[in-house]
């Protein structure tokens, strides 16, 4: 496959269609993709004959399962990773400033940068086959693409139990969560795309177009263990939240504690202080300027390579996370991943 089309664009009436063409690769996102859309959204938003943007993916297992992480690999010791994210981090900037209605039908595996090109959007469509994660702390990474933002405001300490643990959610998770809008049937799509390509758009016209086709009366797993959630992630440290996971004597939090003694013991430090943080920022181009500042450190070091060693290059399914506990990982540490760095974009 040519980087030309491993994402798609088209107009059908007033709608500018974006169609993502990797689905062997589960759509994973290359630098080129990056560009394309980002380069192809600005078009749009000054052509006054296209109203709405729709974003779907080729395939029916995943919308977007991330960043192309062989290719973050491959480069490592480059400025390749650096360069990869500021220009992600940059088309999440402009989606979350996006001037005209931008629908992603979030249909299959959405994860990672895949959530970055959805979630940001003015609607979010879930469907049945929906599977939605931020799992970067089992790859030595951090849950980025502005999850300091939409992390911190979810229900209670949600976003941080999402974070840390990677946790996968379904449809109707994504709803409560407040991580998606609507809940359509994925063997509907086409035919919103039909009905919203031939009206007259306005916000209103979407959301009755939409409303019209959603399930309703479902009901979410999260909704279950929410106290639980909120008891325990509302700790002040990593350490602490496993302290109250072992307080809970439940097999919710016996099994959850197992989950997160697997990730990256400097990942979750990191996240945990990236998710706090987010929680008090006001402008969301600060918390971009902030993952990206961690992103480019992380690349600097090792558990992220290690990472996708394990996971993606050799498949062992045994990082040697280094270091290879909490109590190694010191707060000044941690504190040398937000620091500024050299030759970082501009997200205001």
């Amino acid at each position: 496959m040519t980087q030309e089309n491993e994402v798609l664009f088209d107009v059908q009436g007033c709608l500018g269609l974006i169609t993502l063409n990797k689905p062997k690769a589960l759509n994973a996102l290359s630098l080129n993709m990056v560009v394309s859309i980002h380069n192809q959204l600005i078009v749009w938003a000054s052509d006054k004959t296209i109203e709405l943007i729709v974003i779907k993916a080729d395939g029916n297992r995943a919308f977007c399962v991330g960043g192309d992480v062989r290719a973050l690999y491959d480069n490592r010791g480059t400025n390749y990773g650096s360069e990869f994210c500021g220009k992600e981090y940059l088309l999440n900037t402009y989606l979350f400033n996006y001037p005209k209605p931008y629908l992603a039908f979030m249909d299959g595996a959405v994860m990672g940068g895949g959530v970055g090109v959805s979630i940001h959007g003015s609607h979010r469509i879930v469907t049945e086959r929906t599977i939605f994660a931020m799992p970067e702390t089992g790859i030595g990474l951090f849950p980025d693409i502005g999850a300091g933002w939409f992390l911190p405001r979810c229900p209670g300490e949600i976003g941080m139990y999402l974070g840390l643990t990677g946790y996968r959610l379904n449809a109707a998770d994504c709803i409560y969560s407040g991580l998606a809008d609507y809940y359509i049937p994925s063997n509907s799509l086409d035919t919103v795309v039909d009905k919203l390509s031939q009206i007259d758009v306005t916000r209103s016209n979407i959301n009755d177009v939409l409303d019209e086709i959603s399930i309703r009366g479902y009901e979410s797993t999260l909704d279950q263990i929410k106290k639980s959630i909120d008891r325990c992630f509302s700790a002040d440290s990593v350490e602490d939240i496993i302290s109250r996971l072992r307080e809970e004597k439940s097999d919710w939090a016996e099994e959850t504690i197992n989950i997160i003694t697997l990730k990256s013991p400097t990942s979750l430090k990191i996240t945990f202080k990236q998710l706090r943080a987010g929680a008090s920022m006001k402008i969301f181009e600060d918390v971009m300027a902030m993952e990206y500042r961690i992103a480019t450190h992380v690349y600097k070091g090792c558990d992220f390579f290690e990472g996708i060693r394990a996971v993606v290059i050799d498949k062992d399914g045994k990082p040697n996370w280094d270091p290879s506990s909490l109590e190694e990982v010191a707060s000044i540490d941690v504190d040398e991943y937000f620091k500024k760095v050299n030759g970082e974009p501009s997200f205001r």
